[in-house]
């Protein structure tokens, strides 16, 4: 079987179009919306604050806490039912371990940052822009970080490699789709998972296709950052 054209005609190195903001919601320590193709994400994060119940906090270190859903109406296939499953906690908990290797926990010991990740609009690739919305919004928050981390997916349609799958891929009955979480500055992964079978060859070929995408991906967090305070400075008349 081959894949010669994809389903919304990018290239198969090309990403879907990108747009991210900084400080959209008002009441969050820090907040952010990302959006990559028909895939959009918010992130907000409230703290860092005191942990309770008071026998899980470690005067050692913080700990981040993050809570993944998607809106009933939000995916591109079936409807989602309401509340936590067994897949939105998988997700949660993958999501951390992710941010947790580029926040500086041991800045706040007995604490706790709480990351809420709400998608309202889903093509897939969900976990890769909760943590790239999480990223802006934990760096709008002030939470110390060593570097901003960004996700994308990578993967294999029958016998085509691909960057930033969509929903027709993701789903595609002889499709692998990985996805990655890269930090900026080292191009340390801190997430990679996989479904599927590929060559060690083919995913060789796919990291270094993940790393040169979230090179974008960067680009733009740094963007949303940067334009939510150039606007604050031009409130203030700086």
């Amino acid at each position: 079987m081959t894949y010669s054209k994809r389903t919304d005609g990018r290239k198969f190195e090309e990403l879907r179009p990108i747009e991210a903001k900084a400080g959209v919601i008002p009441r969050a320590d820090g907040s952010a919306w990302f959006k990559m193709g028909n895939t959009a994400a918010y992130a907000a994060v409230y703290g860092p604050r005191s942990l309770y119940p008071k026998f899980m906090q470690n005067p050692k270190v913080g700990i981040i806490r993050v809570n993944y859903s998607m809106m009933p109406f939000s995916s591109a296939g079936e409807r989602v039912r309401p509340g936590p499953n067994r897949r939105s906690k998988e997700i949660s908990m993958v999501i951390e371990k992710a941010l947790a290797s580029v926040v500086n926990l041991e800045e706040f010991p007995n604490s706790v940052v709480d990351v809420f990740i709400a998608l309202p609009q889903t093509d897939a690739g969900t976990r890769c822009a909760g943590i790239c919305a999480a990223s802006i919004a934990l760096a709008d928050a002030g939470i110390p970080m060593k570097d901003m981390i960004a996700a994308l997916s990578v993967g294999r349609v029958a016998d085509k490699l691909l960057v930033d799958l969509n929903y027709d891929e993701d789903s595609h009955e002889d499709g692998v789709d990985i996805p990655v979480a890269i930090v900026q500055r080292s191009g340390h992964v801190a997430l990679l998972q996989m479904d599927g079978l590929l060559t060690r060859e083919q995913l060789k070929t796919l990291l270094g296709m993940a790393q040169e995408g979230v090179k974008k991906i960067f680009e733009e967090q740094k963007k949303a950052l940067k334009n939510k305070y150039k606007a604050i400075e031009e409130e203030n008349g700086e």
